[in-house]
């Protein structure tokens, strides 16, 4: 019969020395970029050129408008520069 123990284990400090691999939204963080909108300037913090998921709107005019809208001129940001 097998030790579920020794399973557990290994599969423990491999999960752990897999996961210290993944990087941090900090890590991946770029320059924060600043967004002319009809509303006024955004400012966003993109995150990886490739993706634009984690973009979001870290100043903008609140009473003009929203976080989603604010965040949505982020990740038109993020898509804009994806394409250049």
């Amino acid at each position: 019969m097998k030790n579920p123990l020794k399973n557990f284990a290994i599969a423990i400090p491999l999960i752990a020395s897999l996961s210290a691999c993944v990087p941090t939204p900090e890590e991946l963080e770029t320059t924060p970029v600043r967004v002319q909108t009809s509303k006024g300037v955004v400012t966003c913090q993109l995150y990886r050129h490739n993706r634009v998921s984690w973009d979001r709107a870290i100043d903008f005019p609140a009473t003009k408008m929203s976080v989603p809208e604010a965040d949505n001129y982020c990740k038109q940001e993020g898509l804009r520069r994806l394409k250049r």
